[in-house]
């Protein structure tokens, strides 16, 4: 997948294509219908598929004390995005400029002479240009005059509810883990670079490796029973994971804390992707550092069990397996 950072960047090679536009956020089973239609219509056009998101975003720029929490951050989603076969992504950033672009502009720049669009596939809901201006009956109109197809896709239903990131948020707060996999049509991940923190899990007996959450998350703070997974180990290890704040010590950044069962690797700087299996229990603060050592042994000892470990990561008898 190439990744295109910004308009500017956009040559004339990269005229011709089938794209759409949003904020792919989770990239649930919604977007992922999105993506097989955009891909069909790729191979109909002959053309690449091109996913345009923007960074911030726009509820981002515009509301940022409004803004929904994210499901996932941009490196998960370029992942996400890149493992859905994608051809080409375009991170535009949105800044006052793009805001203030009409929806008729947006169409004539971006979509016509920038992309040269052969096709466009957007959700039935999708709004654009300067105040949400434009919508999909402009969008099949500019379509016919500059001579680029318009599909926009129905929601995707799970049951009877419709398949949104709205939806995904809401059971990732409860947090019904279950739920977001059934909207995801996967288990819910984190993803980030490995930092060398204040190394207290290896002083208080359980090593971890700690990624920065920048942006407000939508999991729940708390402990849960997870799997990690690295380069170095595609299938992935089982742990037990603290994402929250760390009110014992005081702290105000969100870190994501996760303790690999049965080895300690080296994992400085390494991408790593962690993904939820069992909410396990809340966060919350201990009156000393001898009390909270013993609640995380406690807590590996729950994920231990959760997968069918025995001791410090080693597989339990196949009778005892959850």
């Amino acid at each position: 997948m190439e990744l295109i950072r910004g308009l500017h960047n956009l040559a004339p090679r990269h005229r011709g294509c089938v794209v759409s536009i949003g904020n792919f956020d989770g990239l649930h089973l919604g977007h992922r219908a999105l993506i097989a239609r955009l891909q069909e219509l790729s191979r109909l056009h002959a053309s690449p598929s091109a996913v345009m998101i923007f960074e911030p975003t726009p509820r981002e720029f515009l509301a940022p004390e409004s803004a929904p929490p994210r499901i996932t951050g941009f490196r998960g989603k370029l992942r996400l995005l890149q493992r859905a076969g994608i051809d080409r992504l375009l991170l535009v950033r949105f800044d006052r400029r793009l805001a203030q672009l009409a929806a008729r502009d947006f169409v004539q720049r971006i979509l016509v002479e920038g992309l040269g669009a052969r096709a466009v596939v957007v959700g039935e809901d999708f709004r654009f240009g300067h105040k949400r201006g434009g919508d999909l009956e402009l969008l099949r109109s500019m379509g016919l005059q500059a001579g680029f197809e318009v599909e926009g896709l129905d929601s995707v239903l799970v049951g009877s509810l419709r398949c949104s990131s709205t939806a995904v948020r809401e059971a990732l707060a409860v947090p019904d883990l279950e739920r977001a996999q059934e909207l995801l049509g996967r288990r819910y991940r984190a993803f980030g670079r490995v930092r060398r923190g204040l190394q207290l899990g290896r002083k208080l007996g359980m090593s971890t490796a700690n990624l920065m959450v920048r942006y407000p998350g939508a999991l729940a703070h708390g402990v849960y029973a997870v799997r990690a997974y690295w380069p170095e180990r595609p299938q992935g290890a089982p742990g037990v994971a603290s994402l929250g704040v760390r009110p014992t010590l005081g702290m105000t950044a969100c870190l994501l804390e996760t303790h690999v069962f049965g080895e300690s690797p080296a994992l400085y700087g390494k991408e790593l992707e962690i993904e939820f299996w069992r909410y396990l229990r809340p966060q919350q603060r201990f009156d000393s550092l001898d009390a909270l050592a013993t609640q995380m042994q406690a807590d590996g000892a729950q994920a231990r069990a959760f997968f069918g470990l025995t001791g410090e990561g080693q597989p339990a008898p196949a009778h005892g397996r959850l």
